[in-house]
């Protein structure tokens, strides 16, 4: 099979963020269209399958909008970087009728660093309190999910949770905000024809992680 992206894709997005403004974009939109929705669109189109072998709860959706890929467009609404546009482009594959938040997975590619994730990305409050509860009410399982952990902890909190034990066994995994893991690829892995395997692979590996999250939100996984 051929690949889905080219290594036109990955130019675009480095030339959109030397340009990042609207006249720039309008007048290369079919080029964005060309190397980075359509191509993306299809990735997710064929993804269903694979996907549905590893969790027949998340979903597929290649409608162009309010589907798996993400708006090309910045929310700026209330933000101090006003920059239109995004110069990566990025997937997710939710449960059914949840958000970017809940525990499936995401494909980010991007010049500077492609990756999968899988996990809880900054929270609510009410989310992030039941799984510090299913982590202490089944210790046993996490201690074999855990090691999949490899985010960035800098959100971490400097003390436990408050109703949390200071000697709990798994105490500086409930200190995190965000719970998650991630594998990266280089750009030849994503213009390869085999990035449609590597990326089915990689959620395989972290999906332990996303059924015990889900499980713990009330979520088949």
């Amino acid at each position: 099979m051929p690949a889905y992206f080219t290594p036109d894709v990955f130019r675009f997005l480095s030339r959109l963020k030397r340009n990042n403004n609207r006249d720039w974009f309008l007048a290369h939109k079919q080029e964005y269209e060309k190397f980075v929705q359509q191509p993306a669109l299809q990735f997710i189109r064929d993804f269903a399958a694979p996907l549905y072998e590893i969790s027949p709860y998340l979903v597929a959706d290649a409608r162009p909008s309010r589907g798996s890929l993400f708006r090309i467009y910045r929310d700026t609404r209330f933000s101090h970087d006003k920059r239109p546009y995004k110069t990566h482009v990025a997937m997710r594959f939710s449960h059914r009728g949840k958000d970017v938040h809940s525990p499936g997975f995401y494909l980010h590619l991007e010049s500077s660093g492609c990756f999968a994730a899988c996990g809880l990305w900054h929270p609510e409050a009410a989310t992030l309190l039941r799984v510090r509860n299913a982590i202490v009410s089944r210790a046993e399982e996490w201690r074999g999910v855990r090691k999949l952990l490899n985010w960035d902890d800098a959100g971490k909190l400097s003390r436990p949770p408050r109703g949390f034990p200071c000697d709990h066994e798994f105490v500086e995994d409930l200190k995190l905000r965000d719970l998650g893991t991630s594998v990266d690829f280089t750009v030849e892995q994503a213009c390869s024809a085999r990035f449609m395997t590597t990326v089915a692979g990689a959620c395989r590996k972290m999906a332990p992680l996303g059924r015990f999250l889900s499980s713990a939100l009330g979520l088949e996984f």
